[in-house]
């Protein structure tokens, strides 16, 4: 049981996307008439402004994150309102904040206040402090826009306001569906949390979800969501049960080198690293593999 403690702190941590990131070169800009001045590139290419604009930190994990085909692949556009599921330091956020742009909303959520005491680590003052989370968080993400940037707001899931329904374009599940996966049989919260989802959007409305990606030969037990992976066979399924509409999926974000074994957890890889910190060969194989193999996977609220 202590390893399933030690990789659910890892899992946690994870989730919160604090990781370090490395610098992209933008694209280059459009060739224009010699009677005209290049257009500035705010003009020509909005998302890959902002994208070059973060912190050489974030930009670190562009190759194995593809954060700009990601989003479009999801169909996400400025003057949206999305939904992002466990936003944690904001790694999507705030790439996502100035892209929806002024008249653009961005909604942060996170666990159920419930869900916090399952995973056998937090104490009562931390559990207390969560309370307060939506108001804590949207205070944080205010500081993270500039002056035309998406105005934002939380909720935790099992408590969306009521006058949020059907307002929201998109939600987004990035790498945050294996632990309601994991805690659906003791307390069903990948299910409220799926309710939710559907409740928030528009008919129409869209789910992308990127999710580290369980082999189909991989028992059923080990790709619970305990050890970070799910299969995708299992969340279309649910998503299906939930009312949504599979549309499609992607390999942008898959990652062959990934080929986890029985005794072997998502966190072992970057940006984690775990029980590889102190091992300098360790180190430099799970390097050498890289992030997760994720699935990218796209579904939608039937109209009617």
């Amino acid at each position: 049981m202590r390893i399933f403690t030690l990789l659910t702190i890892c899992l946690f941590l994870a989730a919160c996307q604090q990781e370090a990131e490395a610098p992209s070169s933008p694209p280059p800009a459009a060739d224009a008439p010699e009677t005209a001045a290049a257009p500035a590139p705010a003009e020509t290419d909005l998302l890959g402004g902002i994208l070059a604009s973060q912190p050489e930190a974030a930009q670190a994990r562009y190759d194995q994150r593809n954060p700009r085909e990601t989003l479009e692949f999801f169909g996400i556009e400025p003057g949206m309102t999305v939904v992002e599921a466990l936003p944690g330091g904001g790694w999507y956020s705030k790439i996502l904040m100035p892209y929806l742009g002024g008249e653009g909303t961005l909604v942060g959520v996170d666990y159920a206040g419930d869900m916090w005491s399952k995973f056998g680590f937090f104490d009562d003052e931390f559990i207390e402090a969560k309370k307060t989370w939506p108001e804590e968080w949207t205070a944080e993400a205010q500081d993270w826009g500039n002056d035309d940037a998406a105005s934002v707001s939380a909720f935790v899931f099992g408590a969306m306001p009521s006058d949020m329904a059907g307002t929201a374009d998109a939600v987004l599940f990035v790498r945050a569906m294996h632990n309601l996966a994991r805690f659906e049989s003791d307390g069903g919260f990948l299910t409220q949390a799926l309710a939710d989802a559907h409740s928030v959007l528009k008919p129409g409305g869209v789910v992308g979800i990127v999710q580290h990606h369980a082999r189909d030969e991989m028992p059923d037990d080990w790709a619970d969501g305990s050890r970070g992976y799910l299969k995708q066979g299992y969340v279309v399924e649910q998503m299906e049960k939930a009312g949504f509409e599979y549309i499609g999926s992607s390999d942008l974000n898959s990652n062959d080198k990934d080929q986890p074994g029985e005794n072997d957890i998502v966190w072992r890889l970057p940006p984690t690293l775990m029980n590889a910190q102190e091992n300098e060969e360790l180190k430099q194989q799970m390097m050498a593999i890289g992030e997760s193999n994720r699935m990218t996977l796209k579904f939608r609220k039937p109209e009617a």
